[in-house]
């Protein structure tokens, strides 16, 4: 209790305290906006993607996790498609474990805000760990909130509007990226952090890839700061006279090798997941988003121009101080704006990179006040020491040398003062009446509906909140009652817009979630996760009266339900769901149709339609594995890439006449060869299919002839393995074939090479951080033992 008292335990703390209170402030700014009282009540989260990204943690958890696994097979959406291979499982890793000790609900909520509430954190952590002075690190805390809170961008990712509209997996990794540079710019410097470093890495990469890239970069960039000529290399001048600069420097070889070994480490232990990424991609499905090419609207808007500009005095000051954290930002900066402008069409939709150039200008933004926040107490620390001086020549003077604590005034109200600046910027338009509605939309904020209070209550309260909810339940229950009387299967459902007012357009992909995996939904997310997506949108453009049609370059030719249905008899869906009467017209009079129930009307004042009836259908002849009639076609290098089987299929799903004849990317030898193009091929008499067993990773069934082809419409996917059966053969649109050789086949979703080879090259990952471990820790040893003699 002396030691808290006393003036030289305050003189070393403040400044710490001070730092604390203002990254406190900034997260009590965003829980505020947050709503603590919905995060805290367990209702189902809505808004957006994140009103259906809800599902996954849940399966993760109930599924995945018991197998010891964290990728695996995922029925529920699509005709199946390989869960967090593609997207990044840590953020719903967080939610699935949070959830043993708190209600699920509750847990997915954490989850969404985690990677905005560490942000001032990482923050502060890197501008520690790049041994700035106080009060940068706090500085570089303080201006996340700002970014936080821009608005000129709602999906792209990093704020929080882009968080509560999905990207909460962006959010997590940005922040860790943050930890990632400051680990290099530490580790470089002084070869510390050599087990922490490919850790945080790898946490950084299993939460998303486009802020990896980011953490990628500005290693990359310390580590080319590091192997400069000494006389080059500056940051001694920055921030206060409390600093945290150390005196063990590596050698430019030294700091190079450990780079390189780091990074090697680091990728390696995400092996796992990497290599399937990166040799799987041919099994993805580019959604054709067009690039903006309005560069200086994207990169300058007029509401961040004061984060410009103040980014503009940090490239000077950085500069001219020789600064490596504010050139390392400022390097980041132009690199991301770049990349932005030349990013090819076809690759990284530019608009994913737009983050990264902003949140570059914020982090310099905010090195640049809190550098001048220091200098302005230099300065008042020199006026004084000048006063004295003064009065000491013409006998004025009274009392001893001034001598200020070292800690004063910029390291302790440096941070308060960089908070206060912080907030004016960013509390006015969430406070209402401050700030005119006129002067706010110049700014870029629409008083109302485009705050981030309004969108976190919305999605928050959960779907439970919403006035339609009676409706959705309803809906929900319905659908739980069919499937336990005609059978578990997949439902497609009639797109409208007008289903936000569940919470979200994409409530409906909650099917599984609410049936207990049972119906399974023919939309999802993670479009690019499998090549069935392009054939599943233009069903929903043909029994729509309003589809979305997300999908850039597909033929879409508008409502044709009986086309429509023979789709879905092709994929296998066993139910669909109208809500539209021109739609629900057209399918009672379908005789491959039976309707089963309907629940309504419901009253849509929240919609702008006057009532709502949903219809649900049975589709007759859609059983999940069929004998086929005609041997599949197998062209040679129509599975080269994504867009040579696309193109070929896409042609093929739109020609009825051609059905009968699927195209195939691989088979028999007795199976015929041709060109995508082919419509003939030998008929065949098909088997008769029985006793299909279909589990979340496996599906069985009976034939009643061998050696003729059966069609599995489930999507392929090359970890699928066959016994009793050769193939599967992957076949049009995207589906699977195998030939049996015995009257039972069973088909299970397991491992392939890719798997397995990026399961060796994590172990050996870890086998080579537990060797460091303990080759560090002998090192401690005899250290001790020779200061100890």
């Amino acid at each position: 209790m002396a030691a808290l008292t006393s003036a030289s335990w305050w003189r070393r703390h403040l400044p710490l305290l001070s730092s604390l209170l203002a990254i406190l402030g900034v997260i009590v700014v965003v829980l505020s906006q947050l709503h603590v009282n919905l995060l805290l009540s367990n209702t189902t989260t809505t808004g957006g993607d994140t009103g259906a990204h809800v599902a996954l943690p849940l399966f993760l958890k109930e599924t995945l996790l018991p197998h010891g696994q964290l990728t695996g097979w995922y029925p529920g959406w699509y005709n199946g498609f390989p869960l967090y291979t593609y997207y990044f499982v840590l953020p719903d890793l967080f939610a699935a474990l949070l959830s043993y000790l708190i209600p699920y609900g509750i847990a997915f909520k954490m989850a969404t805000i985690l990677g905005s509430v560490l942000m001032p954190v990482c923050a502060y952590l890197m501008g520690r760990l790049f041994r700035l002075k106080a009060p940068l690190p706090a500085a570089l805390a303080v201006v996340t909130l700002p970014f936080l809170f821009d608005s000129t961008f709602t999906i792209d990712g990093g704020n929080l509007f882009s968080t509560l509209a999905g990207e909460y997996a962006f959010s997590l990794s940005l922040a860790l990226s943050f930890l990632v540079i400051g680990l290099f710019a530490r580790g470089v410097s002084e070869g510390k952090g050599s087990i922490i470093t490919p850790i945080v890495m790898a946490l950084c990469l299993a939460s998303h890839l486009v802020p990896f890239l980011f953490a990628g970069v500005g290693a990359g960039l310390v580590t080319l700061w590091s192997v400069l000529p000494w006389r080059l290399r500056g940051d001694g001048a920055q921030g206060s006279s409390i600093g945290l600069l150390g005196d063990r420097e590596l050698s430019r070889k030294a700091a190079a090798l450990w780079a390189l070994r780091t990074g090697a480490i680091g990728l390696a232990l995400s092996g796992w997941w990497l290599v399937p990424f990166l040799l799987g991609q041919k099994y993805t499905n580019p959604m054709g988003y067009v690039n903006d090419t309005d560069y200086m609207a994207k990169l300058f808007p007029r509401a961040d121009m004061w984060v410009v500009a103040l980014a503009v005095v940090g490239v000077v000051l950085a500069i001219r101080q020789m600064s490596r954290f504010g050139v390392v930002f400022a390097l980041q900066a132009v690199i991301w704006g770049v990349v932005f402008v030349v990013d090819p069409q076809g690759s990284l939709w530019n608009e994913r990179i737009l983050p990264l150039f902003y949140v570059s200008l914020y982090i310099l933004a905010g090195w640049t006040v809190g550098y001048l926040v220091a200098a302005t107490a230099r300065w008042y620390r020199r006026q004084r020491l000048e006063h004295y001086e003064r009065s000491i020549a013409d006998g004025t003077a009274h009392g001893g040398r001034p001598t200020p604590p070292s800690w004063l005034p910029g390291a302790v109200a440096g941070p308060i003062v960089l908070l206060a600046l912080s907030c004016a910027v960013v509390l006015p338009p969430l406070l209402p009446g401050l700030i005119s509605p006129t002067a706010l939309s110049k700014i870029g904020i629409t008083v109302g509906a485009n705050q981030v209070s309004s969108w976190s209550a919305w999605n928050y309260s959960g779907y439970e909140g919403k006035p339609a909810y009676p409706e959705y339940k309803a809906l929900m229950t319905k659908m739980a009652s069919l499937g336990a009387t005609y059978g578990c299967g997949r439902a497609m459902w009639e797109y409208n817009p007008s289903l936000n007012r569940f919470g979200t357009p994409m409530a409906l992909m909650l099917l599984p979630y609410w049936t207990n995996n049972c119906i399974g939904s023919q939309e999802g997310l993670f479009f690019e996760s499998s090549p069935t997506v392009p054939y599943h949108f233009l069903i929903q453009s043909e029994i729509s009266q309003s589809p979305s049609d997300p999908q850039v370059g597909l033929p879409y030719s508008g409502l044709n339900v009986a086309q429509g249905v023979a789709h879905l008899q092709m994929l296998g869906v066993k139910y669909l769901m109208t809500s539209t009467p021109a739609v629900s017209t057209i399918a009672d009079s379908l005789p491959s149709l039976t309707k089963v129930a309907s629940v309504g009307p419901y009253s849509g004042e929240s919609s702008g339609v006057s009532t709502t009836t949903w219809s649900i259908y049975l589709i007759h002849n859609s059983a999940p594995v069929v004998g086929l009639t005609h041997l599949p076609v197998v062209v040679p290098g129509i599975a080269a890439t994504v867009d040579s089987w696309k193109n070929a299929n896409v042609a093929w799903f739109e020609t009825p006449s051609r059905w009968s004849v699927p195209l195939a990317a691989s088979g028999p030898a007795n199976w015929p060869r041709g060109t995508a193009s082919t419509k003939t091929s030998p008929a065949v008499t098909p088997a008769t299919v029985t006793n299909i067993v279909q589990g979340t990773s496996s599906i069985s069934f009976h034939v009643d002839r061998i050696g003729v082809p059966v069609a599995v419409k489930t999507s392929y996917f090359p970890r699928w393995k066959v016994s009793g059966a050769t193939g599967p053969y992957r076949i049009s649109p995207d589906l699977m074939a195998v030939v049996p050789t015995s009257h039972d086949v069973t088909l299970t979703y397991g491992a392939d090479p890719s798997v397995t080879g990026g399961e060796i090259l994590t172990a050996l990952a870890v086998l080579s951080l537990l060797t460091l471990g303990v080759i560090a820790r002998r090192t401690k040893q005899r250290k001790r033992a020779r200061h100890a003699a």
